[in-house]
């Protein structure tokens, strides 16, 4: 590669950083935000734009990969591995939450946009965690193994981001958020 084409390289990863930090912050405080909007706000211009990120769609969903994928890594420094699986579930829905506190907007807003199927698809890493650790709860005989492992996932998963919508209509409190949950999930988990 020469050195023309490297600068260029740095040049698109830049503007692709800056597009998405710019997106992600316009979603979560005007939903709506154009992508003349967004364009402005990441300092690019709309061909460059339009260039990277070809609908506001597409743009939506690199947006939520990237906040998916930085979830994801929060699950794992939780260490959903270690310790009783009751007590990794505990330490795996506070950080689930946490991260999904800080960008329940963007998930509203993607729900809408997207549609809860395409929405879930994506989340498959962050459910992955999920779904191992119940595994793990059932062999240790602290989660209930009378219904599908996929439902448990499914209530596990529903009811985060049900906790986020309570959120946003101000029928819940984020910081009672966590409490909620693990108080409604253990018990329903439980053999």
């Amino acid at each position: 590669m020469t050195g023309t084409e490297t600068k260029r390289r740095a040049d698109a990863e830049r503007s692709i950083a800056a597009i998405l930090d710019a997106a992600s912050t316009c979603f979560i405080e005007e939903p709506q935000a154009s992508m003349a909007a967004i364009a402005r706000a990441a300092g690019v211009g709309r061909v460059t734009l339009y260039a990277h990120f070809p609908s506001r769609d597409v743009l939506l969903e690199a947006v939520l990969d990237r906040t998916i994928a930085k979830a994801g890594e929060v699950m794992r420094q939780a260490v959903p591995d270690e310790g009783p699986a009751a007590e990794a579930f505990r330490r795996l829905l506070r950080s689930a939450w946490h991260e999904l506190d800080q960008h329940r907007q963007l998930f509203d807003l993607a729900q809408r946009e997207l549609g809860s199927v395409r929405l879930r698809e994506r989340h498959r890493e962050v459910v992955d965690h999920v779904e191992g650790l119940l595994e793990r709860g059932r062999r240790e005989g602290v989660f209930r193994t009378d219904l599908p492992l996929s439902w448990l996932v499914t209530t596990v998963y529903s009811l985060l981001h049900a906790a986020a919508e309570d959120v946003n209509a101000g029928q819940l409190r984020a910081d009672e958020a966590p409490g909620v949950l693990e108080a409604t999930l253990l018990p329903a988990l439980a053999p």
